[in-house]
């Protein structure tokens, strides 16, 4: 009976150790596994904050109009490249023209940029330039600045003109954030509002931002447009319509006439807040950003224009 209380006792003390002894195995898997999955996650939160990096320039990821796209299937690689450092890093960089076509006849033209970094090729934001526009040439201005030449029609001329007129659009690119912006010709660091007028290029609405903290973006800016002519009259596209009319601009002080517009239902289209922000307008400002801004009347909030 001696033999077997031992035995018994050697027993229970050999299952018990074993039974730790996967314990601690399942503990550390399990340990292994949470790790391995907060390096995963946190590699993920990486990539999304500096973005996905290729091998190749045309393999790396872009945004356009808040979607990540790559070259194929989503948009297709145009050319006109200019390789030049965008960053002061060493690398050569490359900037060049891709376009993108959703259905319906319209082929809409973006400028990108590829940042050469240690990771491998980042894509930036895509910069709108227009819609069945002519592209020429992108060339290298001062300092960083970014030339880019095209033929586009005149504001009234339908897409059925070829385009004939010829534009320029100057372009810095902001390593953070990696978004182009427009700055003027003859840029020597920071736009100068004293020479900026109206009618100096197409202007893109960005948001409008109400005293009560309610900012409307449109989340296919490149649609919502205003040109001003010297004649006193202007020309906007929405993401919906076309709208026309008068202005009357003098000493920061700005109102609109009767707007006229075409009748086409679109529904969550944004075109009622563009519109309304055009005749709630009392004033405008320029930036030193290169930016338009339109005052609101009774200080009711600001609507900005790139």
């Amino acid at each position: 009976m001696m033999k077997i209380a031992q035995l018994n006792i050697k027993f229970l003390a050999w299952y018990n150790f074993n039974m730790k002894t996967k314990t601690l195995l399942i503990i550390l898997v399990i340990l292994v596994a949470i790790a391995a999955a907060f390096f995963a996650f946190n590699n993920y939160i990486y990539e999304q904050k500096q973005g996905y990096a290729a091998k190749d320039y045309k393999d790396a990821e872009f945004i356009l109009e808040g979607e990540r796209i790559k070259l194929g299937a989503d948009a297709q690689y145009f050319g006109n490249e200019l390789k030049t450092d965008l960053n002061d890093d060493g690398r050569e960089d490359v900037v060049f023209l891709i376009t993108q076509s959703k259905g319906g006849s319209g082929t809409f033209y973006y400028v990108v940029a590829a940042l050469n970094t240690e990771r491998g090729y980042v894509g930036s934001y895509g910069l709108f330039l227009g819609d069945r526009i002519a592209p020429q040439t992108t060339e290298k201005g001062k300092g960083k600045i970014v030339v880019v030449n095209y033929a586009d029609r005149a504001p009234t001329d339908p897409f059925t003109t070829a385009p004939s007129i010829g534009k320029s659009i100057w372009l810095l690119l902001d390593p953070q954030s990696m978004q182009f912006g427009e700055v003027v010709k003859d840029f020597e660091g920071e736009a100068n509002p004293a020479i900026m007028t109206l009618d100096m290029k197409k202007w893109v609405w960005s948001s409008t931002l109400t005293n009560d903290g309610m900012e409307t973006m449109p989340r296919q800016s490149f649609k919502f447009t205003i040109a001003f002519g010297k004649d006193g009259r202007f020309s906007a596209t929405t993401d919906c319509n076309s709208a026309s009319g008068t202005y009357t601009a003098s000493n920061g002080l700005i109102t609109f006439g009767p707007i006229a517009q075409t009748k086409m239902f679109c529904e969550g289209s944004l075109e009622s807040v563009f519109i309304g922000s055009l005749q709630n307008a009392s004033g405008y400002h320029f930036t030193s950003k290169g930016e338009l801004i339109l005052d609101l009347k009774f200080d009711s909030g600001s609507v900005l224009f790139k």
